[in-house]
C-alpha cells in the first residue's frame, strides 16, 4: 500500500499533533513544519503531495510560503486553514492555486473529508 504524504504546517504544537495523529491513523505518511523555513525544506527531501498550511505563521505567512511551495512543485495540493475571517488572503491564496480553505477553530471530520478527497489512499 501506498500512502499518501502529507504535510501539515502549523505553528501552533497542539494543532500540528492533532493533525498528525488523526492522518497517521488514516493512514498518511505525514510531515510537520513548524514554520515556513522547516515546510520549503519538507517540500525539498520528501515531496507531499497535500499541504494543510495555516496562514498566520510568524515571519514567512502562508502566502509567502504558498507562493515558494508552487514555485517548487507547481503540481502540489494545498489547503489552507485560518483562524480569521480574512477574505483577500483566502481569495489571494485560492488565486495561487490553494484548493480550499477552513476557518479555525475547525472540525477535524471536514478536514479528514477534505484530504480524502484530494489525496485518496491508493492500495
Amino acid at each position: 500500500m501506498v500512502s499518501g504524504k502529507l504535510l501539515i504546517v502549523d505553528d501552533q504544537f497542539g494543532i500540528r499533533i492533532l493533525l498528525n495523529e488523526v492522518f497517521q491513523k488514516e493512514g498518511y505518511q505525514t510531515f510537520q513544519a513548524a514554520n515556513g523555513f522547516q515546510a520549503l525544506d519538507i517540500v525539498d527531501k520528501h515531496s507531499p503531495e497535500l499541504v494543510l498550511l495555516d496562514m498566520k505563521i510568524p515571519g514567512m505567512d502562508g502566502i509567502e510560503i504558498l507562493k515558494r511551495m508552487k514555485v517548487k512543485d507547481k503540481d502540489i495540493q494545498v489547503i489552507i486553514m485560518t483562524a480569521y475571517g480574512e477574505l483577500d488572503m483566502i481569495q489571494e491564496a485560492k488565486d495561487l492555486g490553494a484548493i480550499t480553505h477552513f476557518a479555525k477553530p475547525f472540525d477535524i471530520d471536514d478536514i479528514r473529508e477534505a484530504v480524502r478527497k484530494h489525496l485518496p489512499i491508493r492500495s
